[in-house]
């Protein structure tokens, strides 16, 4: 247990700039999360309070069990719309048991070393993934600039702007941090007409409470739920080592693959 927590030690702690560079880029990806948290929980179906403390649950644990350093895993447009017709037609609690189901299957993917396929996924196939993201990304904004006051857009324009010009006056401060922090603090003094996260659903007020899915642990259960869980699996599985082999080309590293697929299974 000793040599567990040095090893974590000297990975997260033993170099202070690193750290202080793992804070910031934590902290603008956590305002970043909670409206695509709350937008993928709307369209799963599910109340927004769901998508937000599954992200934050997901995030930390394959933190500390995940496989590839610098990486975030969080909610996913890919798995909200496959699980939108199960929540529908059963409820969440099964979506709930179905997330279960697929953690295990991402486990057993992780000792079968199915991480291993990844080595035969071309290269065009990888640039074809990060441009469909970005892709998925824009058109999911699109809602938030149909019909909206001029407030707005400029809004849009001053982050662009804020993201683009300020690393040329500093970098010691994340560009993408500075501009929600000035632009929220804009909008609120002013009280602009722009929407807000808070439209999108309603916010947590407090933490949730543990309990297991209330269903039936029938064969029909595992028959509903089979089949949405290993399609999860395999889709969460794909986008996350894909994303993980991305990191290791942009940082010129390599990542435990089998790891990562363990620590997707343990987080879901």
């Amino acid at each position: 247990m000793t040599q567990f927590f040095s090893r974590y030690r000297r990975q997260w702690f033993s170099d202070a700039r690193t750290a202080r560079h793992d804070i910031m880029a934590g902290i603008v990806v956590a305002l970043a999360l909670i409206p695509e948290a709350i937008g993928f929980s709307i369209i799963a179906g599910v109340d927004p309070r769901v998508g937000l403390y599954a992200s934050v649950a997901i995030a930390i644990t394959i933190a500390l069990i995940g496989g590839r350093p610098g990486m975030i895993s969080a909610a996913t447009a890919a798995v909200a719309v496959l699980v939108g017709p199960l929540v529908r037609d059963h409820g969440v609690e099964y979506l709930f048991a179905a997330t279960i189901l697929m953690g295990v299957v991402q486990i057993i993917a992780g000792l079968l070393r199915l991480d291993l396929l990844m080595q035969f996924v071309s290269r065009s196939v990888i640039t074809g993934f990060i441009n469909a993201l970005a892709i998925l990304i824009f058109m999911a904004q699109l809602p938030q600039l149909t019909n909206v006051s001029w407030q707005t857009y400029a809004m849009v324009l001053g982050g662009l702007a804020i993201i683009y010009l300020f690393p040329r006056i500093t970098k010691a401060v994340p560009a993408p941090l500075v501009a929600i922090l000035l632009l929220s603090a804009l909008s609120i003094g002013l009280g602009l007409p722009v929407h807000t996260v808070g439209d999108m659903g309603r916010l947590p007020e407090g933490l949730p409470s543990l309990a297991l899915p209330d269903v039936p642990l029938t064969w029909d259960t595992l028959r509903i739920i089979l089949p949405y869980s290993v399609t999860m699996a395999a889709v969460g599985l794909l986008e996350s080592l894909l994303t993980a082999q991305i990191v290791d080309d942009m940082t010129d590293s390599d990542s435990d693959k089998q790891r990562e697929c363990m620590g997707q299974g343990g987080a879901n």
